[in-house]
């Protein structure tokens, strides 16, 4: 490096770093006695700061051992040459959460944590970013303020839980949810329930199927913010603390390079490469909201409509749950995501040329993977399991901004009947858990979106109960909210525009006849669009209960579900980026 007033012994040159307006000069003494007094050296004091954020908390077991796996990250970034600082951050986890109000902080919390990352690394003016995330939407999230600041960074994934054992099969937090509902019907006894509820989740680590935060997790690799494997290792694995430091050494070799940073690696063809690999392992409906999200803040337009394009054309290959019959730990044992990115690559299903957090494409990072022969987790794109995405966009005169559904699992991808409509998700529960409804039934749950909700809640407990009672393929479900990545089922979710601004959804009256069809991508409702209008001018906007705090804000600024749900304008509106100050 070049010789300047910020150049330092160690070989450091801060004069393009941000941290040297708290390392250097006799104006940062103030800032410099700070870190004597939490036993920083001179020397450590004039490297690069790293910040390592986690999402560690006691919440769940999903977040549990990010504290562990932060110190081997910072003992990485301290191996080569950089100073971590640690820092830890909120989450909302979706088990704990779903099926009641606190339902509403989920999706509100990936912009709290995004937020949250992005305001210490400012005001610590912090160079680089490992960001170590377990649960759903802590990944999107450290995603998204990885390429909202643009320092160099490296995404972590905490790890996948172990499946537990019931009755000789695996089972996860997902057999608990719908035993609910067949300990409603009688099906199972309360010791069963019981029972089964100990036994489910046996560790630390985030559900295991193919649910939202094991799709995420694919996605860090796919659009190459993360090193390659690293998504695989289950949470108890030591390996995964291997994978940690190695993930601090690597930032601080981003730092040394000057890149690439997570806008050189977030690109619309890394973008079309990360909703791939969502329609190959028959991944969440969540990754529709989370990578318009992430886009935003690289100032590129990939919407729903743009996800659905790749989803569409994308084979589905990994037999995981909730529509399989794996976990992410059974995909980890075959060789993991890569083998799913490698033979999507070898087919011409993802860009191969796309820049990684390796300094390598990711063709070259798969350069010597191949899908293992003797094995049914993944299958090869010649004899797949289903010949497009395992999720897949709608639109039509119920959906004009979209919407999404899970086909993986399904077999009849057609569905017509007659509305059953509840205004929120409570009301739908209590007629499920109470057999209150009759097959063929399309139940409609409205005012649960971004902004009517307000938070867009997720319908698991409904879902899961509905699945639970033997009425799975019976009925269908539609809503403006959202699904778990644990959902199964003919679900509908995202609907848009949402009913609390006056989307057709909001219109919607019991005995309406609504057509689902996947195969052809449309979501309608057999009216004209003459009785349409004369119902827009009877409706009145809703005041919801939560007028004021955190919910309240976020209502106030929460965009479409088509664009991510995003709450600010991203990269568009720029004149800078945290980087250039």
């Amino acid at each position: 490096m070049s010789e300047s007033k910020n150049a330092h012994p160690n070989g450091w040159d801060k004069t393009k770093l941000v941290s040297r307006y708290v390392t250097e000069g006799a104006k940062s003494a103030p800032h410099r006695s700070y870190y004597y007094a939490m036993g920083l050296t001179e020397e450590q004091i004039h490297q690069p700061l790293v910040g390592v954020a986690t999402c560690w908390n006691e919440a769940a077991p999903c977040n549990i051992a990010l504290g562990r796996q932060a110190q081997a990250v910072k003992r990485g970034v301290d191996h080569a040459g950089a100073t971590p600082r640690e820092f830890t951050t909120i989450t909302v986890t979706d088990g704990i959460a779903m099926g009641h109000e606190g339902m509403r902080s989920s999706l509100v919390s990936r912009e709290v944590i995004a937020d949250s990352v992005e305001l210490t690394m400012r005001g610590h003016c912090y160079d680089a970013l490992v960001g170590l995330a377990g649960c759903d939407k802590s990944l999107p999230a450290m995603m998204m303020v990885m390429v909202r600041l643009n320092v160099p960074s490296v995404f972590m994934y905490g790890g996948t839980i172990l499946p537990g054992k019931y009755k000789g099969k695996d089972v996860d937090v997902v057999n608990v949810f719908e035993a609910v509902g067949q300990h409603a019907s009688g099906k199972i006894s309360d010791k069963e329930l019981h029972d089964l509820e100990c036994v489910a989740c046996p560790s630390a680590g985030a559900c295991g199927g193919q649910f939202t935060a094991n799709t995420m997790a694919c996605v860090s690799e796919a659009i190459g913010l993360a090193l390659p494997n690293s998504a695989g290792a289950p949470a108890p694995y030591e390996s995964r603390d291997e994978y940690a430091s190695a993930s601090g050494e690597a930032v601080v070799q981003l730092i040394k390079n000057g890149g690439p940073r997570p806008r050189d690696i977030v690109t619309l063809k890394s973008l079309e490469n990360a909703a791939a690999v969502v329609a190959a392992t028959g991944g969440s409906t969540n990754a529709a909201l989370h990578l318009p999200a992430i886009a935003n803040e690289a100032g590129i337009n990939f919407n729903l409509f743009d996800v659905a394009e790749i989803f569409k054309k994308t084979p589905y290959l990994a037999n995981l749950r909730p529509g399989g019959k794996y976990v992410a730990k059974d995909l980890y044992e075959i060789g993991g995501v890569g083998v799913v990115l490698k033979e999507l690559l070898d087919n011409g299903y993802i860009h191969g040329d796309c820049i990684t957090v390796t300094g390598k494409t990711i063709a070259e990072n798969l350069e010597g993977v191949s899908l293992p022969e003797d094995q049914d987790v993944v299958y090869p794109v010649k004899n797949p399991i289903y010949p497009t995405g395992g999720v897949v966009g709608l639109k039509g005169n119920l959906a004009p901004e979209g919407a999404i559904v899970k086909i993986a699992g399904l077999e009849d991808l057609v569905f017509e009947g007659r509305a059953r409509v509840f205004d929120g998700e409570e009301a739908c529960f209590e007629a499920v858990q109470n057999r209150d409804y009759k097959d063929g039934d399309v139940l409609v749950i409205r005012y649960e979106g971004a902004k009517g909700g307000p938070g867009m809640r997720e319908m698991l407990s409904t879902t899961a109960a509905l699945y639970g009672q033997g009425a799975g393929g019976k009925v269908a479900l539609i809503t403006d909210g959202r699904f778990s990545g644990g959902t199964r089922g003919f679900c509908i979710g995202h609907i848009g525009p949402e009913a609390a601004v006056g989307g057709p959804i909001a219109l919607i009256r019991d005995g309406d006849i609504i057509r689902i069809d996947a195969n052809e991508g449309t979501l309608e409702v057999k009216l004209s669009d003459e009785e349409l209008e004369n119902r827009r001018k009877e409706w009145r906007p809703r005041k919801t209960n939560y007028n004021s705090g955190a919910l309240y804000k976020y209502a106030q600024l929460v965009g479409s579900a088509r664009d991510g749900a995003v709450t600010h304008p991203g990269a568009k509106e720029e004149t800078h980026t945290f980087v250039n100050l």
